[in-house]
């Protein structure tokens, strides 16, 4: 196989505190890799700036000016963590053979790139990497997180556990998956739909490098209640099979109560009737929750806007650049 031309794809989000870091060792790895013929000349590393308010876009331009193998976009505002990696998904992809998408934060091993390129090597078309361990997350993160994985699992979904957005994906898997394009975007579960000739490869995970974590909990549960919505309908059948069963409930509530109206026993029951207002309640707020969820998703595809919006970008003119000194 000949050497592939690798973009490397680093969305950013406020991340000036670890950028510097960040950059050292991915230019480091790509320069070995170029020099071991894992890469070809020319590969280059995609900083995709989604909205930051900090100097992240000011530390990319000064390295897309001192560093021909840097490149950046910048985003007009904050789309989101999977539109930014989107953005640099499809940026790079007509200039790459391959593509590695990792987070910014050098909590993934920068170094197993290179063993995503020997297994590229071997013919594979998508390698995750997956955490051997989870022993940086805390207890409540490391257990919700399998919980997510696990009911996942249980409603169909095809995802891998234990990988987050840290992969390789083959030129062909990136022309097929740019055909998606849903609004509700969660790659987690869309990159396994997509099929290909797939492995793993395994890294411990460190623990964040500098700065502050992205995805408190709130933009957790968001990101987990999206992956469930965007592939499957189960929370609407459960929604259904709850009704059925609470309506059968109320049907034999109902004919005991009829039952005791003709044997006279009928005693007027205050804490009976206030439970059965709460229980009907509450359980219709979920069920219209739900429901709005779906509603909600539906209401967003049908615009059909885009996932986001480039205000600069460097990637074109200093890849040929850059591949003509290579030449």
């Amino acid at each position: 196989m000949n050497e592939p031309v690798l973009t490397i794809v680093v969305p950013c989000f406020n991340e000036e505190e670890v950028l510097e870091e960040t950059n050292k060792r991915l230019r480091a790895v790509l320069q070995h890799a170029v020099h071991d013929h894992l890469a070809a000349h020319g590969s280059t590393i995609l900083y995709v700036d989604d909205g930051s308010k900090d100097r992240t876009w000011d530390l990319i331009s000064r390295f897309i000016r001192d560093y021909a193998d840097v490149t950046g976009v910048k985003l007009s505002r904050n789309f989101g963590h999977q539109n930014a990696l989107i953005a640099g998904i499809e940026s790079s992809r007509p200039y790459s053979d391959c593509v590695v998408t990792i987070d910014a934060d050098l909590q993934d091993d920068v170094n197993t790139i290179t063993k995503f390129l020997e297994k590229y090597q071997e013919g594979y078309d998508i390698v995750y990497g997956v955490r051997d361990k989870r022993d940086t997350d805390t207890f409540f993160k490391r257990n919700t997180a399998l919980l997510f994985y696990r009911i996942m699992d249980k409603l169909g979904v095809k995802m891998v556990p234990n990988h987050a957005d840290f992969r390789l994906l083959d030129r062909r898997v990136l022309n097929e998956f740019v055909k998606y394009q849903e609004e509700n975007v969660f790659l987690r579960g869309m990159i396994p739909l997509l099929g290909f000739r797939s492995t793993k490869v395994y890294y411990n995970r460190a623990e964040r490098y500098a700065g502050k974590s992205k995805y408190p909990l709130k933009k957790m549960l968001n990101f987990a209640i999206d992956g469930i919505t965007s592939f499957s309908i189960a929370p609407i059948r459960m929604v259904t099979y709850l009704g059925m069963g609470v309506a059968g409930i109320g049907f034999l509530a109902a004919l005991y109560a009829v039952i005791q109206k003709i044997l006279g026993h009928t005693v007027t029951g205050w804490s009976s009737v206030i439970l059965s207002i709460w229980l009907i309640g509450g359980l219709q707020l979920i069920a219209t929750g739900v429901i709005g969820e779906y509603i909600g998703k539906i209401f967003k595809e049908t615009k059909h806007r885009p996932r986001y919006t480039i205000e600069k970008q460097t990637l074109a003119d200093q890849h040929t650049a850059f591949t003509r000194r290579a030449l």
